[in-house]
Parts: structure tokens; C-alpha cells; sequence
């Protein structure tokens, strides 16, 4: 990430003029932190009885939504409709919706022909574990920001007792009292990549089952890590039609610095335009998720099995719709596919090391191209090419 940092510093030289103010003062308020990690605080037990039991209360509220991703994603979704000043809960929502189509993908028409039941697993694991740390990190600060509400002055200083990091710390005051929406955004989006980069991208486990495995490079080369994002569509009789996608892929999902720029350019994406937006939360709202990609394309995918089984695959895709005579791809639903797992608690530990991380908070304001449809369709027919040569190869697994 280095590199990609000193390409940032080189910009804030370049636009610092017209947005000194906010980031230097988040910039004094970090390096006084990177100073000094283990800012005091004092035992639970010591705080008002009224703090300590809503500690407990967002705890056990986070608990309760974090059993699956179904569950996590409508409470990010519910959030931000209460809450639409803190856009990282939409961003949140819609990237969640691709988490849990990413793991019915895993038990679908397509990939289940691809992987064995080991790999699968493995996959299922990695993508629930980072999933699940995301939420029980960020939850909690929402809540925490709720409460301040109610009681209208900030409480903050409760993120320690969340083992939430010391960078978010900052933020949240900063936006208690400024209200930038997009600096706490884009804070949020740099905060959970770097908490999931120990403890998920460099954790031995999953570097060995997954991270390393050939089956992931093919996946990176078939550009499987696609962030879609459905757009509400009327035809002119007013009954909605098949939604526009727009997205971005990342082709490299093990840098932390190709994510943080790709959760940048998503928030663009959702917030650079109303209308954009209006449509993609038109489409949230009438689509309850599910986990199953007939949500957004019921004419492509279907939640239930419409082939035969143990028939050898044929090509049923062209240009994203059905070839003639073909069915519909089979994805079903995430709490069809996969039972609720028991997680280990997180790893404590605050990923917060150097200030200069705050440059990735610079604002260039760039258009970005949502086009995804041509790459996401040619995704699909890889991935039929894939299943048709494997079985060419190894007649006996199908």
C-alpha cells in the first residue's frame, strides 16, 4: 500500500488549498493518536451505571442481528432509512446484497459445478467470516450514534469499550460537529478494509484455504469480485422492468489500497448523482434481499432448481438472457444454502498505526463509469467455458 499512499500525499499537496480546513484538522487529531495508541480509559465497571448498560444493549442488539447475511444487510438497510445523513449504511446494504449473492453463488448453478464441497466451504467461511467482522464492528458505532442523539451529546467516548479503532474515534466527533457525510463515508470504508486486513486477508487459515488456492486466481481472472448495484426501471405503462446494473469489478482483492479505492468509487457511484440514487434505493426498497440473484434478475435466475441433475452442462448464456429452449440458472436463497454459523469473537487490536492513512480521505471528485453490464455478461459465459472444459477434462465429475 505504500505506493499507492505516496501517490495520495503527492494529491493533498495538490488539493489541500481546497480542503485544508476539515482534513487538517482530522490530521492533528490522528497524529496525536498514532503518538499515543493506548489512550486511557477507565474500567467498564468504573463508568455510569447508565453507560454500562447501554454497552450491554448494543451488544446484544449487534448479536442478535449478526446471525446471518440476510439479517446484517436489512439492518444496515433499516439504519439508514432512519438515519440517511450516514451514506456508508446504503453502501453498506447494497455491498452486503453482493456478499450474500457471492455465497449462494458458492451452492448455484454455476460455481457448485466448479468447486468440490471442501472448497466451497472454505469459500462460504471466508466470505461469512469478513462479512460478519465488518458488522459487529460498525453496528455498534451506529447504535452509539443513535443514542447520541437521543440523549443530544456525543458518546464517543464508548467506541474504546466496542474495541472500536481509535481512527473512528476521530471521525465520529469530527462529524458530530461539522456533519460532512462523506468524510465519516469514506472513514467508514477505510476503517472496516483495514480492520479486515489482519484479521481476514492475512489470516493464516484463509491464506492457505483460499487466498492462495488456484480456484481463487481463476476466480480473479474470471473477475468474479463484482460489486453490482441494480437501478429501478419503469416501462412506459409504469410496470417496473428488469433493473439497470451499474458496478465496479475488483481485480485485485487481496491490496487493501485497491479496496479502499474501490469502496471510493462505489460511494461515487450511489452518491455522486440523485437520480442514481434515487433509482438504486427505488430497487432496495421493493426488493427485500434474499441472498439469491433472482432478486434483481428473476428472468436469468431462478430460486429454484429447473435442471436436471447429474447432466452434463450445456451453454445457456448469451449476452445475458437465456438461449432458447434453455432454464433459468439456479440461485437459491442464502438461508436455503447455507445454515447460521457460530463465530469466534474477534481478534482485539487496533489496526491504526500511521496518520497519513487520513489521505485517502481526499475528495478528487472524479466521474466514475458505472458500466458493468458487457464485463458482467462475458463473466457469465467464462464461467460456462470453464464448467463445459473441466467436464471435457474430467468426464467422471459430472
Amino acid at each position: 500500500m505504500g505506493t499507492g499512499l505516496a501517490i495520495l500525499r503527492k494529491r493533498w499537496e495538490n488539493f489541500k488549498q481546497s480542503q485544508i480546513q476539515p482534513l487538517l484538522s482530522i490530521k492533528k487529531e490522528l497524529k496525536k493518536k498514532s503518538k499515543d495508541l493506548k489512550d486511557s480509559f477507565v474500567s467498564i465497571t468504573e463508568l455510569p451505571l447508565k453507560d454500562q448498560q447501554l454497552i450491554y444493549q448494543i451488544k446484544e442488539c449487534t448479536r442478535q442481528k449478526n446471525r446471518n447475511n440476510v439479517m446484517r444487510t436489512m439492518a444496515y438497510y433499516d439504519f439508514y432509512c432512519r438515519h440517511p445523513e450516514i451514506h456508508w449504511a446504503f453502501l453498506g446494504h447494497m455491498v452486503s446484497r453482493n456478499g450474500g449473492w457471492n455465497m449462494t453463488d458458492l451452492k448455484g448453478e454455476l460455481l457448485s459445478r466448479l468447486l468440490s464441497e471442501k472448497e466451497q466451504q472454505d469459500y462460504f467461511r471466508f466470505l461469512e467470516r469478513g462479512n460478519w467482522l465488518i458488522f459487529q464492528d460498525v453496528y455498534p458505532q451506529f447504535l452509539l450514534y443513535e443514542e447520541s442523539l437521543k440523549r443530544q451529546t456525543k458518546l464517543f467516548y464508548l467506541l474504546p469499550y466496542f474495541y472500536v479503532s481509535v481512527f473512528m474515534q476521530t471521525l465520529w466527533n469530527y462529524f458530530w460537529d461539522y456533519g460532512d457525510c462523506y468524510l465519516l463515508a469514506i472513514g467508514l470504508v477505510i476503517n472496516e478494509q483495514s480492520y479486515l486486513e489482519k484479521r481476514v486477508i492475512q489470516n493464516a487459515f484463509y491464506q492457505k484455504t483460499v487466498l492462495k488456492t488456484i480456484e481463487f486466481k481463476l476466480q480473479d481472472i474470471l473477475s468474479l469480485n463484482q460489486i453490482l448495484f441494480p437501478c429501478y426501471q419503469e416501462d412506459k405503462r409504469g410496470f417496473e422492468k428488469p433493473p439497470k446494473l451499474i458496478g465496479q469489478t475488483l481485480y485485485h482483492f487481496v491490496s487493501l489500497h485497491e479496496r479502499i479505492l474501490l469502496g471510493k468509487r462505489l460511494y461515487t457511484l450511489l452518491f455522486g448523482h440523485s437520480d442514481v440514487l434515487k433509482r438504486i434505493s427505488q430497487w432496495a426498497a421493493k426488493h427485500v434481499h434474499t441472498g439469491s440473484r433472482k432478486d434483481y434478475w428473476p428472468h436469468l435466475f431462478n430460486d429454484v432448481k429447473e435442471s436436471v441433475p447429474g447432466t452434463s452442462y450445456e451453454q445457456q448464456i448469451k449476452n445475458c438472457q437465456l438461449k432458447p429452449g434453455t432454464k433459468r440458472l439456479y440461485s437459491p436463497s442464502l438461508l436455503h444454502s447455507w445454515s447460521n454459523v457460530q463465530h469466534e469473537e474477534a481478534e482485539v487490536g487496533d489496526w491504526f498505526e500511521d496518520w497519513k492513512i487520513m489521505y485517502y480521505l481526499i475528495n478528487l471528485k472524479e466521474e466514475v463509469d458505472g458500466e458493468i453490464l458487457h464485463d458482467y455478461c462475458k463473466t457469465l459465459e467464462k464461467i460456462e467455458f470453464a464448467i463445459m472444459a473441466q467436464e471435457k477434462i474430467f468426464p467422471s465429475s459430472t
